[in-house]
């Protein structure tokens, strides 16, 4: 039993290999996608017999395709005999996880005739993927008014976002996320040479992302007789992270080493 949407997925035993898509999928047009796929031999070009859904309209019609009462093409075995639905197959076994063609990106269950995907917390389910879930913006975080939510990959924090203290000049919060400093005194330098205003920006970094690598770029208005510093104000992460010049203008933060666990920026 084949409806739009559904999906079969294919693999070829011991001494072949596919050649062609993994899965093919029944569209609205009531034809499968993609191309039909083969199995090789590995030692010659000469393919063998696979049952296939025909190229043309589900069900599938091809004579070399015996029908099945299962509603899931890998779903169960077929007796040769009678064509009856015999015993259950293990997809997540049969196409394992992480492999070309697997069906969950996260974690799969095998139920009789069929299977499940599931995601960690924080994530919702898209088909086989798994998007992240943005509690800010879904308003189900539980910060204080005091706080800013920050979203993170499967979770989010609550962080605390005050103006600095400089011995020269103080500062005022214009926004959730900038500070801008006070008028100065006539005639103080120090003042003078604080910076008029400062940012907070917040970036959510995966584990095992390969270094070097570019994360984003900062840049400032150049005034006449101004020197421009980048460099990192704060955060439990100075030894992944490093803050390049990358023009009169700019500074580029990048990923050094690795991130193996949680850390803040």
């Amino acid at each position: 039993v084949f409806a739009v949407g559904h999906e079969v997925y294919f693999v070829c035993t011991s001494g072949y290999k596919l050649i062609g898509p993994r899965s093919r999928m029944c569209l609205q047009t009531q034809r499968w996608s993609g191309q039909q796929p083969e199995c090789h031999r590995t030692s010659s070009t000469t393919p063998s017999s696979l049952a296939l859904p025909s190229s043309s309209s589900p069900p599938p019609s091809s004579p070399s395709i015996r029908p099945s009462r299962c509603s899931h093409l890998w779903g169960h075995t077929i007796s040769g005999h009678n064509n009856i639905c015999t015993g259950d197959i293990d997809e997540c076994r049969v196409l394992l996880l992480g492999q070309p063609g697997r069906l969950c990106v996260h974690h799969c269950v095998n139920s009789p005739g069929s299977f499940s995907c599931f995601c960690p917390a924080g994530y919702d389910r898209d088909g086989s993927s798994c998007t992240d879930v943005n509690e800010c913006e879904t308003q189900i975080h539980n910060c204080s008014t005091q706080h800013m939510c920050v979203n993170t990959f499967g979770g989010f924090q609550c962080v605390t976002v005050s103006c600095p203290s400089r011995k020269n000049a103080t500062y005022i919060k214009t926004s959730p996320v900038c500070c801008e400093k006070n008028p100065c005194m006539q005639g103080d330098k120090g003042c003078l040479q604080t910076p008029n205003s400062i940012s907070f920006h917040f970036l959510s970094v995966v584990s095992n992302m390969s270094a070097p690598r570019v994360l984003f770029q900062v840049s400032a208005a150049r005034v006449l007789g101004d020197t421009l510093r980048f460099g990192l104000a704060g955060g439990s992460g100075h030894g992944h992270f490093s803050v390049q010049r990358s023009g009169r203008q700019t500074g580029t933060l990048l990923l050094v080493t690795p991130i193996r666990g949680p850390t803040t920026l």
